[in-house]
This record gives structure tokens, sequence and C-alpha cells, in this order.
């Protein structure tokens, strides 16, 4: 994909990616409270987060690069759910674009990629939590068919206040 006059390329993540990917979670994680992580990790500690995610099976990792520089723009997973068994055919999405590349189409591209590498797999449903407010996020969940299904209220504590979380769902 072209996106302002630099292409884009999406593919699975690697081990490789690994430092870029979280220097890129670290600026949510001290930035935003679109995650509710609340200390920065180190890429070693994130070591085990990105094996979690292997190039098939219904947990993946996708991430878009600037096809020139490589440089990371955004990466898109999905995960189990929960841990209990039932909830194998469940996944939660998530989408993060790096500061600077929003606004490029750059989210729809990795979920894009992320639902077509989801559609061979066991999979009945995507789940994705959204820390309010977030309009860009949940537009973008809406345009791929994710429903809102209902709110936490002040269901995490970040930044000295409490924030809600807006459910959506969408049916493989």
């Amino acid at each position: 994909m072209s996106s302002e006059g630099a292409e884009v390329q999406v593919r699975p993540g690697v081990e490789g990616d690994l430092g870029a990917l979280t220097d890129l979670y670290n600026h949510y994680v001290s930035e935003t409270a679109v995650t509710f992580d609340t200390r920065v990790f180190t890429p070693q500690e994130r070591r085990p987060w990105l094996l979690s995610h292997p190039v098939d099976g219904p947990h993946r990792l996708m991430v878009a690069t600037d096809a020139d520089s490589q440089r990371i723009l955004g990466y898109a997973t999905s995960n189990p759910l929960r841990p209990k068994p039932a909830y194998a055919t469940s996944v939660e999405t998530t989408v993060y674009v790096a500061p600077g590349a929003g606004r490029r189409g750059i989210g729809t591209l990795l979920y894009e990629s992320l639902f077509e590498a989801l559609a061979g797999e066991d999979v009945h449903r995507a789940y994705a939590g959204i820390a309010q407010p977030n309009e860009a996020s949940a537009r973008l969940h809406r345009r791929f068919g994710f429903r809102h299904v209902g709110t936490y209220r002040e269901v995490g504590r970040k930044f000295g206040r409490y924030w809600d979380v807006a459910w959506y769902e969408k049916e493989l």
C-alpha cells in the first residue's frame, strides 16, 4: 500500500522486531491509558509475548513497516481471550500505531492482514476492549464489523483516575 508517498508492508512479526515493538508499546504504557500496563518493559520481558504469536494458529502478530526504512509503523495481534479451554475459539484483538504514523490507514492495513490470517483458523469470535474515550479506535473496529456489546465502568486505574473500557465483538 502506498500511504503519503511511503510504501507500507505488512508481515508477521519476527524476533528481530522485539526492540522496536517494545519501544512502540512502551510509548502507550507511559503516555496513554490505551493499555492498562503501568510500567514500561524491557525487550527481554516482552520476549515471551512475542514468542506467543507464531506464524500460524489463532494468536498472530502482524507488523506494518515502511518499505524503504523498515521502520515499524504499527502492529496488530490476536491473543487468547481468557485462559479457560472453552474460550479457545475466541480471541482478543488489538492494534497499536507508532506515534506520528496515525491517520495513514496503517490500522486498517494491519486489521485486514490479521483477519485474513485468521480466516482459516478455528476462531469463532473476536473481541476488543477500548479504553474510553478513543473514538478513532471505535471507528476502526466498527469499520471491521465489530459491534459494541457493553462497557465496564471505571474498571482500570491509571494516571490517578479511573477509566471505562468499551467492549466490542466481531463474528468470524
